[in-house]
């Protein structure tokens, strides 16, 4: 394991620290304490920094081809890339950018730990635990609830309070360490790998059963203001499985059958109104149609005549 201690009130100096050990960078800060304090831990696969800033310091860093998690102790750290504004404080563990993008950001009076290791990790332990055959891709930086944040948090303490003291460390311990954290990390993260189980679990539930109910709640409140979210409430599965389900064992999709619904029930007002009482206008709108025109192409195209000749058929 190799140790490296930095501590310097040059804001040149801290840029140029930075910039070696992490990405290019640009920074910046107030002048008025510009003290900074970091000690590095290296082993084979793993960087593990403590870092104390007692000021604001802005960032602007080019991409570090490295899976980088943040845990803020003190202070706090805000996310600017891309126009954002998301802050961390003590307690979070986040990902500070993906590998491949470059990023800024601010932190202000902050303590924290940096953790690094290398992205291919991922698709390591992805490939052993999920059976996944593409490369590994993180969709977020926030851990996916406060259960996982406090995971991943305390699998980057036991790596710097437990792995990475004493007089020696054992490369067999750092790996099968760092494998560990991979693996947590793609747990708590958000991850391609993690839609993909949702796919695989959506693809599950699309059975009958679920189309049975979707169907059964569209035709009870086709004359209500529902959404696709609302039919997957009520089938007890997500929207995506309701759209695969009808896409499986119908030729229409969860809103087209709404449409048809509508469209049916819109017929049978026509063929029972009075056309001295209502008008097609009137009875389109009723059922969620607001364009007269679209809805008498639809209706002509079902029925084969237009919905003012039903209208007027028992003139």
């Amino acid at each position: 394991m190799e140790t490296e201690r930095f501590d310097s009130g040059s804001l040149e100096a801290t840029e140029a620290f930075l910039s070696r050990a992490y990405t290019p960078m640009r920074i910046g800060g107030r002048p008025r304490d510009t003290r900074t304090r970091i000690v590095r831990n290296a082993a084979e696969g793993l960087v593990v920094d403590r870092l104390d800033f007692g000021y604001t310091m802005t960032y602007d860093a080019d991409r570090l081809d490295a899976i980088c998690l943040i845990t803020v102790h003190k202070g706090s750290m805000v996310d600017t890339t891309d126009g954002r504004n998301d802050v961390y404080g003590p307690g979070e563990t986040f990902l500070i950018a993906p590998p491949d993008r470059p990023y800024t950001g601010a932190l202000h009076s902050a303590r924290y730990t940096i953790t690094m290791f290398d992205p291919a990790l991922l698709d390591r332990v992805a490939a052993a635990g999920a059976n996944s055959d593409g490369p590994v891709r993180l969709t977020g930086q926030r851990p996916v609830d406060a259960a996982a944040n406090r995971r991943l948090g305390s699998t980057v303490a036991f790596l710097r309070d437990q792995v990475l003291t004493g007089p020696a460390v054992e490369g067999l311990v750092v790996a099968t360490a760092v494998q560990h954290l991979a693996a947590v990390t793609l747990s708590a993260l958000p991850s391609i790998t993690a839609q993909e189980e949702d796919h695989r679990t959506d693809s599950r539930d699309a059975h009958t059963e679920t189309l049975r109910r979707a169907k059964a709640f569209i035709e009870e409140n086709a004359h209500r203001t529902i959404a696709l979210a609302d039919i997957a409430a009520t089938a007890f599965v997500t929207p995506r499985a309701v759209q695969y389900a009808f896409s499986r064992h119908t030729d229409t999709t969860p809103l087209g059958h709404l449409r048809h619904v509508r469209l049916t029930r819109a017929h049978s007002d026509l063929v029972k109104a009075d056309p001295h009482v209502s008008s097609v206008t009137r009875i389109a709108a009723a059922w969620g149609f607001p364009h007269v025109g679209r809805f008498a192409a639809a209706y002509r195209r079902h029925y084969g005549v237009t919905p003012a000749v039903t209208l007027r058929a028992h003139d």
